[in-house]
């Protein structure tokens, strides 16, 4: 059974605790810069916490410095906003989106050796609890692929954005141990009620 250890604080002070090269594999989407907890998402109105600015800009070299520290290996969603080594190993979400008015798809920039990788999933698909909770929450079906294709048995997982808890889900979905985070009081608690809504419901069947 999958251990999931999230807090309610600072991404750097957690990573702080733990020493180098302490997990397998960092699986994380930070912050791209472009506003995102301000967007409407096409409908016109604000349907999340609206004035939110978590996502005016992009994490500092510190962050990635330490985040290179703490793990072994590392897929960064969004890794085309941050400056990171040069390679041919990137993650392509392709959202199947028809709405040109969006993106047709997001990059992660992944340390593993796999070369362009692309998992399609249509962005609007509702997951499993069929609620979107974050302006940029990830499909479950994403970070399982991520896992699945990226991660080997009883790999640690460390993850510095939790936002909407997915990759919690993920883990505990496939019995990896994840240790994660979120700064935000409202979303940590949301996701804590996400997560313990899935065990509930696993539990019943």
């Amino acid at each position: 059974m999958s251990k999931i250890t999230a807090t309610n604080q600072d991404n750097m002070l957690m990573m702080a605790r733990y020493p180098d090269n302490h997990f397998d594999l960092a699986l994380v989407d930070p912050p791209y810069g472009i506003d995102a907890g301000k967007m409407t998402m096409g409908s016109g109105k604000h349907i999340f916490k609206k004035g939110k600015d978590w996502d005016s800009s992009v994490p500092d070299s510190n962050y990635f410095k330490e985040l290179f520290r703490v793990s072994k290996n590392q897929i960064i969603w969004g890794g085309n906003y941050f400056i990171l080594p040069v390679n041919n190993n990137w993650i392509i979400w392709d959202k199947l989106n028809p709405n040109l008015s969006f993106s047709e798809g997001e990059m992660a920039w992944c340390s593993i050796k796999k070369n362009v990788r692309i998992f399609k999933r249509l962005s609007t698909l509702p997951d499993y609890d069929g609620k979107k909770r974050h302006p940029t929450q990830k499909p479950i079906k994403l970070y399982e692929y991520c896992l699945l294709n990226y991660a080997k048995e009883g790999d640690k997982i460390v993850d510095t954005h939790r936002g909407s808890a997915s990759l919690d889900i993920a883990c505990h979905n496939l019995g990896f141990d994840l240790v994660t985070c979120e700064i935000d009081k409202d979303y940590f608690n949301d996701g804590n009620k996400r997560l313990k809504q899935h065990q509930n419901q696993l539990k019943m069947f």
